[in-house]
């Protein structure tokens, strides 16, 4: 039959040992027991690369799931958390009857049972004493009850394995234990029968808690690294550093990935860091726990949904949503490109909204709106519609992540059950850098190793009590059967004594809340820690951003960067620099933006922040706009509101029966059909609050709208009526052009005796007939300064009202009398009149000429 080849050297820790194990005849079938994803990974490899035939790798569960036979299982965690909450509906407790329902119930419940379960504790066996473990005994039952298919609780699947033990030669072969560390007290029964049935050997690592086992257990020993311990800023950075280390190695060729490892006891709160840079450094990572699945395409498609469900609808969310679900074969596809036409600005926070938005456009080709009303109609129904919609945007993969996030707890808590789902991970693990939890590691060690998070909050881990079944309900006994300070303790020995080429022992001086964080007990005292600075400069780079921080003379010669980095440099030096804002004279772009028609709003930024000027009008620097609904409006946006309310009146009831005639009933009712008009409108075209606040503001800005039109009385007839009159628009013509209009807006208007040209839009004109008098007003909704009276251009901040009256003068040169003013609305309207209007607009050529202080 031949004999067994000798096995590579780069096969996991425990092989070599295994390899010598019994005679050299090949054997038909032989049997491997293995802890972790981590461990399998490595040891199937092994067998791959050597050929081997007839070895089944498994870990103790599958072990006892083989002797069962058929197709039976132990229960997984998703349909112990859907049977689970079937129990919990069922109602019927004494005691947790009135929290069944609580969001987390049914992940506390299913981790309690299989703390249970593993420790080998029978609930319904228990002393029927307490109402807590008669309720925990019932659910117990209930989910045995309700498991379908070949699924059963570890305790029944151990019993019916050890009822065919007779079988397990035949099935298993002989049977050896490699590099466990730690087997639940349930399974240790039938380890003991199939030590009874022929020799089982435990190829244990030191550490390993073997002292229950009854057959041969041989301890790996090895010359161990001596431990480097290095301190790091905080959770990030020590993650930065662990690349750069892993990268070190690799490109040294002191290692290969399938050597090196990163761990922590925990991984979650490391996950987020480990993907992102990964994906930077592109270094082969592998996750043998299963990665995250919000960081897969899957995972974001859920979390889309979820989003929109849990959070109503907007443009953002529903955008989102539909690029994430298309290609999936759903209704979808049959979208045009262009459907999503609609404004970036505009909320479209309801299914009605969005059929507005949707009734304004053209649509050349298919018409999107009998596919997207109804699916945005039911997504407005929020998390009760969850698995409706989960049938219409998700397929497959992102099927099933969805009904394991909706079976762990209720709609409303997707967000959190959705982070706590792992995927596996496609990349092999025996090929690859490693970022596995401590027990996984453990049972897998590699030569290089990397420790993370050994401050003394982190590793070991606190050891609490069960928060279902707590030590003083009942004389159960210890219901964890590996205490996590126990496991971590365990773990880090293990884990320290395998690696024989380099072991570094990281811990984070500050928390990722920037606390304080002390070290491990674990670590030798007063040992002497590298402190790593979070700015130094690496030995070996990581990524490509962080070769270039590390290489100044190369980063300088980056555009991007080099701007930078003189910016930084700037910041330091006392004289002024280009960076704050020291300009070449004649610079053409500033030449080019001065010699662009001014608004009121950019001639006033001009004279009283020169620098800001040339930030948003000479170089186009822009606040990105937040789309995301507000609770309440910007000032800025309700002060157009405000302005929208007063223009829709006025030009309601101009020509007829005309403003400055009409009565109160009319400027109400005029008044009011705007803000039902805006009401409607407005949401289509920019972000607004909630509909019960939005209403609310639009009435507020009505008041104030209603203030300003009622708060003089008019005695002119034949007066005419204009709002938001355009003016200077020679360079851009309005598309829309009154014809009504005083002017033609397309006339130049400039400042007298400078080469500034002015552009605006004038909040509202009244022309007597006869064209003897002309009245311009400018509505302000902020505070009333202390000095209004007084003022008369404020340094450049009140120029509307003088631009306004200029444009009067060149546009309407003909009329005598100018009477231009400002009318504050909050609190009781007050008007201030511009007293000299000549004075104000000499004053006003002088700072446009006048060269701003340096």
């Amino acid at each position: 039959m031949g004999t067994l080849r000798q096995i590579s050297k780069s096969v996991g820790f425990f092989d070599n040992v295994v390899a010598g194990n019994g005679d050299e005849t090949v054997v038909m079938r032989r049997t491997v027991i293995v802890q972790g994803g981590l461990a399998f990974a490595t040891r199937r490899a092994a067998a791959a690369r050597d050929g081997e035939n007839g070895l089944q790798i498994m870990t103790i569960t599958q072990l006892a799931a083989r002797l069962a036979g058929g197709f039976l299982h132990q229960v997984t965690g998703e349909e112990l958390e859907f049977v689970v909450a079937r129990a919990l509906d069922a109602g019927g407790f004494e005691d947790i009857e009135t929290v069944r329902h609580l969001p987390g119930m049914t992940r506390a419940v299913a981790r309690t049972l299989r703390a249970a379960w593993n420790a080998d504790t029978r609930l319904a066996h228990a002393p029927d004493i307490n109402a807590r473990i008669r309720d925990l005994a019932l659910l117990e039952n209930r989910v045995r009850d309700f498991l379908v298919g070949g699924a059963r609780l570890p305790t029944d699947l151990r019993d019916e394995g050890r009822a065919r033990m007779q079988w397990a030669l035949e099935v298993l072969g002989p049977v050896s234990i490699m590099g466990v560390h730690f087997i639940e007290p349930v399974w240790r029964p039938i380890v003991h029968d199939l030590c009874a049935m022929a020799p089982v050997v435990w190829t244990a690592p030191p550490g390993a808690d073997t002292a229950w086992f009854r057959g041969e257990v041989r301890t790996v020993t090895a010359v161990t690294a001596t431990p480097v311990q290095v301190t790091c800023a905080d959770p990030r950075h020590e993650v930065l550093e662990a690349f750069r280390w892993a990268r070190a190695l690799i490109a040294s060729g002191q290692a290969e990935p399938s050597d090196i490892a990163i761990c922590g006891v925990s991984t979650d709160e490391w996950d987020e860091y480990i993907v992102a840079l990964a994906q930077e450094t592109e270094l082969p990572v592998s996750f043998p726990h299963g990665r995250p699945c919000l960081g897969t395409t899957d995972g974001q498609r859920c979390a889309a949904l979820a989003d929109v469900l849990l959070h109503g609808l907007s443009q953002a969310r529903v955008r989102r949503l539909f690029a994430l679900s298309a290609g999936q074969r759903t209704a979808l596809d049959a979208l045009p490109r262009d459907w999503l036409r609609v404004p970036r600005s505009a909320s479209l926070t309801s299914a009605a909204e969005w059929g507005r938005a949707l009734d304004q456009l053209t649509f050349s080709d298919t018409d999107p709106r009998p596919i997207v009303m109804p699916l945005l109609t039911l997504l407005e129904r929020g998390t009760a519609a969850a698995e409706e919609g989960a049938d219409v945007f998700l397929r497959g993969r992102a099927r099933r992540l969805w009904e394991r996030a909706t079976r762990s707890a209720p709609a409303a808590a997707l967000e959190l059950s959705l982070r706590k789902i792992r995927v596996e991970d496609e990349r092999d693990a025996s090929d690859a850098v490693v970022w596995a939890p401590a027990w996984q590691l453990a049972a897998s060690p590699r030569p290089w190793v990397r420790l993370l998070g050994l401050t003394e909050r982190g590793w070991p881990r606190a050891s609490g009590e069960d928060p279902l079944l707590p030590d003083h309900i009942g004389p159960l006994g210890p219901l964890d059967a590996d205490p996590p300070a126990e496991a971590d303790r365990r773990a880090f020995a293990i884990i320290a004594a395998c690696a024989t080429q380099g072991i570094v022992l990281s811990r984070s001086r500050r928390n990722a809340q920037g606390g304080r964080a002390g070290p491990s007990p674990l670590l030798a005292p007063g040992g002497n820690a590298l402190a790593l600075a979070r700015t130094r400069i690496a030995e070996h780079a990581a990524s490509e951003s962080d070769r270039l921080t590390a290489r100044p003379q190369e980063i300088a010669g980056h555009l991007a960067t080099g701007s930078a980095l003189q910016c930084w440099q700037s910041w330091h030096r006392p004289e002024l620099t280009a960076h704050d804002g020291l300009l070449v004279a004649g610079h053409a772009v500033i030449a080019e933006s001065l010699a662009e028609i001014q608004s009121p709003t950019s001639l006033a930024r001009l004279l009283r922040d020169p620098l800001g000027f040339v930030w948003k009008y000479a170089l186009g620097w822009r606040a990105p706009d937040d789309r995301e609904r507000p609770l309440m409006l910007p000032p800025d946006e309700f002060g157009r509101l405000v302005h929208e309310l007063l223009r829709r009146a006025v030009d309601a009831l101009e020509p007829v029966p005309g403003f400055t005639v009409a009565g109160t009933e009319e400027i109400e009712g005029a008044l009011a059909a705007a803000v039902r008009q805006v009401i409607a409108a407005w949401p289509l075209e920019r972000p607004v609050p909630p509909e019960v606040l939005w209403v609310n503001t639009v009435r507020q800005a009505s008041a104030l709208a209603l203030a300003g039109l009622t708060n003089e009385k008019f005695t002119e007839s034949g007066t005419r009526s204009w709002t938001e009159v355009p003016f200077g628009e020679h360079a851009d013509p309005p598309k829309a052009v009154n014809p009504d209009w005083p002017w033609d807006p397309t006339l130049r208007v400039d400042v007298p005796g400078t080469a500034v040209a002015i552009r605006g839009k004038i909040d509202r004109l009244d022309l007597r007939a006869g064209g003897v008098a002309v009245r311009v007003t400018d509505y302000k909704t902020g505070e009333r300064p202390e000095n209004a009276a007084d003022r008369v251009i404020a340094g450049g901040a009140e120029l509307q009202r003088v631009l306004y009256a200029l444009a009067c003068r060149q546009l309407l040169s003909e009329v005598p009398a100018i009477r231009t003013r400002l009318i504050y609305l909050k609190d009781e309207p007050a008007i201030f009149l511009l007293p000299d209007i000549d004075d104000a607009i000499a004053q006003t050529a002088a700072s446009s000429t006048r060269p701003p202080p340096p």
